[in-house]
């Protein structure tokens, strides 16, 4: 038998386009629950801003570190600036007090550009490096002084290096070269130069303060310590005269030159200073004054 009951209405919504809807029961006396709010993109982590201020941090940190680290390369770099300027400062110290403790046999700037004299002295080059004087030597060196002190200048048996300096000496006698032999100065002196090569004596017995080695008219000043030597002091060794009117054997009017400029005092104080150019012209001929190259030799 056919029951009279009415269906329940379905639960299945027909949704348009053919589609259906269930819809959920709500419980008796329960609200319908609601949907959750979508979580902002980057839920659970710092926000922009947060993110923003944390890399401005580092940067600034990195910033100051590489600072530090500039000050510190800079205060090194000064620090050996310092330490090298101190050691050279040491250094040019040492350096003075080697030079006025040895002395030096070095012309002075004054001397080497002080000659103003036009020509240039030619011949044969002696085994000093400057060029050998021809013709007769003005005297012979066997009246030479032989080992006593002359004028405060002793005779030693060695060469001294303290105050190590050269002069040169030119001497005309109406116009013709008397050269300045080798061995005054040098007592006992004995040739040292090979067979064949110009004479360079060495003594055996003892050496001036003032001497000459070989024929070149080179005056050798060698003493224990720095003064100021005079053409006289070298005359007196050699046991010859000199004056204003008279040098060695040879009299007349002396014209002297140093450094091609005439000297018109009295010859015998004429200084020996370093590479200094002295010329002698006795008589009326007086030749023009002439310099000795010296950058060619070891003087």
């Amino acid at each position: 038998m056919a029951s009279n009951r009415p269906r329940p209405a379905s639960t299945t919504a027909e949704q348009p386009g053919g589609g259906n809807r269930r819809d959920s029961a709500t419980p008796s006396g329960g609200s319908k629950s609601q949907p959750s709010p979508a979580s902002p993109r980057g839920s659970g982590g710092p926000s922009g801003g947060q993110q923003n201020a944390r890399t401005n941090a580092a940067r600034k940190k990195a910033a100051a570190l590489r600072a530090e680290q500039a000050r510190r390369d800079k205060r090194r770099q000064i620090f050996g600036w310092s330490a090298g300027i101190g050691s050279i400062v040491v250094l040019a110290v040492v350096v003075i007090v080697l030079v006025v403790t040895v002395g030096s046999d070095k012309p002075s700037a004054t001397n080497s550009s002080s000659d103003v004299a036009t020509s240039t002295l030619t011949g044969p080059q002696g085994p000093e490096g400057i060029v050998l004087e021809q013709g007769t030597v003005l005297a012979p060196v066997t009246a030479a002084a032989n080992g006593e002190t002359v004028d405060g200048v002793k005779c030693e048996a060695q060469e001294q290096v303290v105050y190590h300096i050269h002069a040169h000496l030119t001497i005309y006698v109406n116009g013709t070269m008397r050269p300045v032999p080798a061995g005054i100065g040098i007592v006992e002196p004995q040739n040292s130069s090979a067979a064949g090569q110009p004479e360079m004596d060495s003594a055996t017995e003892c050496y001036y303060w003032l001497h000459t080695h070989a024929q070149d008219g080179v005056i050798h000043i060698e003493a224990p310590n720095s003064a100021t030597y005079t053409l006289g002091n070298f005359f007196g060794i050699w046991r010859q005269t000199l004056s204003a009117a008279q040098v060695g054997s040879a009299s007349g009017k002396v014209t002297a030159y140093v450094n091609g400029k005439p000297f018109t005092g009295d010859p015998a104080t004429i200084p020996l200073t370093s590479r200094a150019d002295i010329q002698l012209d006795v008589g009326t001929a007086t030749p023009a004054p002439q310099k000795v190259d010296w950058s060619i030799s070891q003087l």
